[in-house]
């Protein structure tokens, strides 16, 4: 039987604690979130764009054309197997960040402190709690000694709150006991809050789903999460592009049928035609860019949940961020100091300090634990090392008194063999009160705290005082204390968060701030991050508008202070009802259903829960802002990039559809067949997949608004584009052909011809679409090791075609003679000059426009 404070436990006896386990289950938060390999396979499977390409290489294979069907089938399964592994890999992070974040608790049972895992803790297990603890279940104090506990994770409180414990329990638990709200001088206790100071016995009262942290995350389930635009639109383009290439197939099979009365012909003739119309290429593009951006992204420390995220990232327009930890660094430490004689000293490391602030440095420490792990306790310690010269001591108070709820202050007694010295600390109001300083006095003081607490400094207030005798008086009040000064301590700004929010505003990203901390300081520490524009809205302030008014308000809001957790979702979602894309950042639990709720849901790795890890779609491995700048980028860059990928794409289909299609018109033999075309497959998806994913970023990426979310991305500019180009290619191949076929050349070496001829036009449109402007420069000369692979690959297939007799044979070309081959060239080259002008024209014409309304508009 263990015994503290004179109290007896015995807790659960072992049978009766494995029974619980059995019938209520282990102590853990349900994993809807979880995904095996064999649930990630089927929704990869249900991606309707590598749903259509699987079913097209089996309908060619069912087909007898084995060819196009192993091509189609090889890249379908190289797109679902790179997903399925980032995908996989994502899970895998995860479930070790969540093993890293269980705790194991200490446990009473049988009599005896036994320790174990976590997930083994049972409703009526006596939970051992000790300084640095991580809190297994919520529980109530049945015993407890100076216990601050730091519910942060849950109340997004940053302060640690005092607990007391409820009276003991004479016999068995009470089952009928219920978890009531917590807070300052309550004996509840929750799963996930910290043991900061101090130690304490409590009693299980629910756990797993049931606890405080279980309720948030089960209440997560009625949340919508929206599918992603980029997903929603590729699915209507694939839909449309299906359907199209359906009803044209079916009227080539039968005119061909009824034309010319082959309908086996007709049928080949259909497949040909649908191949061409097809865009297989898509699910390739969307599933590689994803997963390679996941890839990219994981370099600079995010981890990606769903890749689709990223994209939308890049297209965010509000970035909600908490403070501590994200644009701070966690890390307190001491700042500033004021001495009664009104001295105000800014600590600098290798710069000297007068004797009043050493002794002022020395007695806050002095009034701290001796082994502290409260974050303002360390920093004072650590100051004391620096600055005062001295090391902590290793003996301990012979007496302390800790915070309470009236009082939030403590002191610890020591004795120097001289004397009884007593050293506190606490809120200014408490130790002015401890000092009995008159009103002209206390004022001064309290002004020196606005002033450092306006500079984003969290104040304490450091005083000594003499013990008479060893009968120590039951409250700190009944002794008479002398003010020492003031000590200000801070959590410093990262020192990439004034760079990454400046490169934000460039690129038209609101950033705004919701923390806990008061107006001033929240004011204060936004300043410093570089938020320095808009209103400051208080949680109090939140509550007393309606919906509308807050609409309003949030068109001028730049900081959130004293915000409460529940006042974070509305936030989010006021600003979704404004047609905002709303990227939100949190670590607590409380953080949950904003960040569900939010279009992008950004956790911390490092000092995050589970629950805020499971709602979100990127993780911040190292819970750095800048990377969230650096995601928003890679996310403009992926979004370029699919979309020249797709201009692409559309762009080629014209001339090979063209092709396809142009010999029924005219009466003549099929020019290209289902392996012309599937060969062509193997330039076409490698260059969508590799060399466009590829490309580096526009020079104005990050200084250009974020789109309209209402943009779509087949807008009809990119459609008349795109199909002006393909419509060019197409026209010069056409009249090549039907200029060599009416002067007699036969079928085979017209064939030979305008295959290379469109090969060399694919090629200049790759190098036409790699960039947004008009510059032969950037065609051929923008850093991307992919292309250099991609035209070696083709030269390559080039010249097997050229020389193996047998490969000739079976894409029945005929010989082509070098005058040929140099036309070929020519129809790249002569297309890629075409466009080139093209894309120089509308640039001008573009430039003119904005020129003209910009003096129109008085250069406003």
């Amino acid at each position: 039987m263990i015994t503290t404070s004179g109290i007896q436990h015995h807790g659960l006896t072992t049978d009766t604690a494995n029974e619980r386990l059995r019938l209520e289950g282990p102590n853990e938060l349900p994993r809807t979130g979880k995904r095996s390999i064999f649930r990630i396979v089927l929704e990869v499977l249900r991606e309707p764009m590598l749903a259509l390409l699987l079913a097209g290489g089996l309908i060619y294979l069912l087909l007898g054309d084995r060819t196009e069907a192993i091509i189609l089938l090889v890249f379908a399964s190289f797109s679902v197997l790179i997903t399925i592994i980032q995908e996989t890999r994502s899970e895998r992070i995860l479930e070790a960040l969540r093993d890293l974040s269980s705790p194991r608790a200490l446990v009473i049972r049988d009599g005896a402190w036994v320790r174990i895992a976590g997930r083994e803790v049972v409703r009526g297990d006596l939970l051992v709690l000790e300084e640095g603890d991580r809190i297994a279940a919520d529980a109530i104090l049945v015993d407890a000694t100076d216990l601050q506990i730091d519910e942060s994770l849950l109340t997004g409180e940053s302060l640690p709150v005092g607990k007391v414990a409820d009276i003991p329990p004479t016999g068995a638990p009470d089952e009928s006991d219920t978890l009531r709200p917590g807070g300052e001088g309550q004996p509840y206790v929750y799963s996930g809050s910290l043991v900061v100071r101090g130690s304490g016995v409590a009693r299980v009262l629910a756990t797993g789903a049931r606890t405080e942290i279980g309720k948030i995350g089960q209440s997560l389930t009625v949340l919508d999460i929206e599918a992603p635009r980029l997903r929603r639109e590729i699915i209507r383009i694939v839909t449309w592009c299906a359907v199209s290439a359906i009803l044209v197939v079916g009227l080539v099979v039968v005119l061909y049928g009824l034309l010319r009365g082959g309908w086996l012909e007709a049928m080949l003739a259909g497949i040909a035609i649908g191949m061409s119309m097809l865009p297989e290429e898509f699910p390739v593009v969307l599933a590689v860019f994803m997963a390679m951006g996941a890839w990219r992204i994981g370099k600079v420390g995010v981890l990606t949940r769903r890749s689709a995220a990223i994209e939308t990232l890049g297209s965010a327009t509000v970035l909600c961020t908490d403070k501590t930890g994200t644009l701070t660094e966690n890390r307190m430490a001491l700042a500033q100091l004021w001495l009664p004689s009104g001295e105000t000293v800014k600590l600098e490391h290798g710069k000297p300090i007068s004797e009043g602030c050493r002794k002022l440095i020395e007695t806050a420490a002095l009034a701290s634990d001796p082994h502290p792990s409260d974050p303002m306790e360390v920093a004072l310690h650590n100051a004391r090392s620096t600055f005062a010269g001295s090391e902590s001591s290793s003996t301990m108070p012979i007496y302390s008194y800790g915070l309470r709820p009236d009082l939030p202050a403590m002191s610890n007694i020591w004795d120097d063999g001289q004397a009884m010295m007593i050293y506190a600390k606490g809120a200014p109001e408490s130790v002015i009160r401890l000092c009995r300083l008159p009103d002209d006095v206390a004022q001064k003081v309290l002004k020196a705290v606005e002033d450092m607490a306006t500079r984003g400094i969290r104040v304490l207030a450091v005083a000594t005082s003499t013990a008479p005798d060893r009968q120590w008086a039951d409250s700190q009040l009944d002794y008479h204390y002398t003010l020492t000064g003031l000590v200000g301590l801070a959590d410093p700004i990262r020192a990439s968060v004034p760079g990454a929010i400046a490169e934000c505003r460039r690129a038209g990203i609101r950033v705004v701030m919701i923390t806990g901390d008061y107006a001033a300081t929240a004011r204060s520490i936004a300043s410093q991050a570089g938020i320095k524009d808009g209103e400051i809205l208080t949680g109090t302030d939140l509550e007393a508008l309606n919906d509308e008014q807050l609409a309003q308000r949030l068109k001028r809001v730049t900081v959130f202070a004293r915000i409460m957790p529940q006042q974070k979702l509305r936030i989010v979602q006021a600003f979704k009802a404004g047609g905002e894309v709303v990227a939100m950042t949190g670590d607590g639990v409380n953080d949950a259903p904003s960040l569900k709720a939010a279009h992008i849901g950004i956790a911390m790795g490092g000092r995050g829960t589970d629950v805020a890890r499971e709602a979100s779609e990127l993780v911040l491995l190292n819970d750095d802002f800048s990377a969230i700048v650096q995601s928003a980028r890679l996310g403009r860059r992926i979004y370029d990039n699919i979309r020249k990928a797709m201009a692409f794409i559309l762009a080629v289909h014209v001339p090979i559809a063209g092709l396809a299609l142009l010999p029924l018109f005219f009466g003549l033999p099929m020019l290209l067949g289902p392996i012309h075309i599937a060969l062509l497959e193997m330039v076409i998806d490698p260059v969508c997949a590799l060399v466009f994913e590829a490309e580096r970023s526009e020079d104005d990426i990050m200084e250009r608004p974020p789109r309209d979310p209402a943009q779509r991305m087949f807008s009809p500019s990119m459609l008349v584009w795109s199909i002006m180009q393909g419509g060019i290619a197409f026209a010069m191949l056409a009249a090549v052909f039907l200029a060599k076929t009416w002067a007699g050349v036969s079928e085979v070496e017209v064939r030979a011809l305008i295959f290379f001829g469109l090969v060399a036009q694919i090629v200049a449109l790759i190098l036409v679409n790699r960039s947004f402007r008009a510059s032969l420069r950037d065609a051929f000369f923008r850093k991307n090791a992919a292309l250099g692979y991609v035209v070696v690959a083709v030269i390559c297939v080039t010249g097997l075609v050229l020389l193996l007799p047998q490969a000739q044979t079976l894409l029945k070309f005929g010989s082509i003679i070098w005058s040929d081959m140099l036309l070929a060239l020519g129809l790249g080259i002569g297309l890629l000059l075409i466009l080139e002008g093209c894309k120089l024209l509308v640039t001008r014409a573009e430039l003119s426009g904005a020129l003209s309304t910009y003096r129109k508009t008085g250069g406003e």
